[in-house]
C-alpha cells in the first residue's frame, strides 16, 4: 500500500501553486485562487509547532496572497477533529464538491490514444486567456504533457499529465458535452498513458469528486482504486 503522505505529496508536485511555503511538513499554496489545491495548506505530517500557532500561520499567509484560508485535510485524519475544535468547517460549497477521492492504479499501456504534446496547445480551451498564476499551474511540474483530441476542426478533448518520479498524475480531463459518449476519454488517457510509460511511470494518480459519478466509473473500469479522500476545510 502506498502511503497517504506520499500520494498526497505526489498530487502536489503535480500541481505547483504560484506561491508555496512550508511549514514543518505542511505546504502552504497559492495560486491567485485558481483551484482548491494550489490555494490551500496541504495538511500531511507535523508542522513543527503547536496547533494554534500552525492555524494562526495559515490564515495569516491567505491573507498575505489575497485568498481565503483553507487547508486540505484528509478525510477521517486526526486534523479534522483538530480543526473542527478550532472552529473551522468543511467548505461544503466547493464548486468541485465537498469531498474528494484520491485514486491509483498501475499504469496499463492498453494502446495508442490521443497526441500529448510537451508545451500547452495554444489551441486549448481558454489557452488565451490565462492569467499567470493559472499558466504557471497547468504548465509547471517535473514533466508535463497536454493531451488533446480534435473534432469538427477545433480542439474538443483535452486532459493533462504530469509525471513524478514513478507515478503519472492526471488532471482537467475534460470533453465538449456535444462529444461526450464517444470514448473520448478514454483516447486521451490512453495518449497520456502511452506518454507516462516513456517517461518512466508505472503507476497512475489522479484526484476526482465522490460525486462525480461518470468520472468515478470511467476511471474504476481503468483500474482505479480508491486510496483516500480529503476535503476542504476554512477558516470561520
Amino acid at each position: 500500500m502506498d502511503s497517504i503522505d506520499e500520494l498526497e505529496t505526489v498530487c502536489a508536485d503535480a500541481w505547483p501553486p504560484l506561491v508555496e511555503t512550508r511549514l514543518g511538513d505542511w505546504r502552504l499554496r497559492a495560486a491567485g485562487g485558481y483551484t482548491g489545491r494550489a490555494n490551500s495548506a496541504l495538511i500531511c505530517g507535523s508542522p513543527g509547532v503547536r496547533t494554534p500557532v500552525a492555524l494562526d500561520t495559515v490564515v495569516e499567509f491567505a491573507s498575505r496572497h489575497g485568498i481565503r484560508p483553507y487547508a486540505q485535510v484528509v478525510t477521517g485524519s486526526r486534523w479534522e477533529a483538530e480543526f473542527a475544535a478550532a472552529g473551522w468547517a468543511v467548505n461544503l460549497a466547493h464548486p468541485k464538491g465537498a469531498e474528494s477521492a484520491v485514486l491509483t492504479s498501475p499504469l496499463v499501456v492498453a494502446g495508442p490514444g490521443a497526441e500529448v504534446f510537451s508545451s500547452l496547445p495554444a489551441e486549448w480551451p481558454a489557452a488565451g486567456e490565462l492569467t499567470a498564476a493559472q499558466r504557471h499551474v497547468l504548465t509547471s511540474g517535473p514533466k508535463v504533457g497536454f493531451a488533446t483530441v480534435r473534432g469538427a476542426g477545433r480542439v474538443v478533448g483535452v486532459a493533462r499529465g504530469c509525471v513524478v518520479g514513478e507515478w503519472l498524475h492526471i488532471s482537467v480531463l475534460e470533453v465538449e458535452p456535444e462529444w461526450r459518449g464517444r470514448g473520448l476519454g478514454r483516447f486521451l488517457l490512453a495518449g497520456l498513458d502511452v506518454w507516462g510509460a516513456e517517461a518512466g511511470a508505472v503507476r497512475r494518480v489522479l484526484q476526482v469528486s465522490v460525486d462525480n459519478v461518470g468520472a468515478l466509473g470511467l476511471y474504476a473500469g481503468l483500474g482505479y482504486r480508491r486510496s483516500h479522500c480529503y476535503r476542504y476545510w476554512g477558516a470561520s
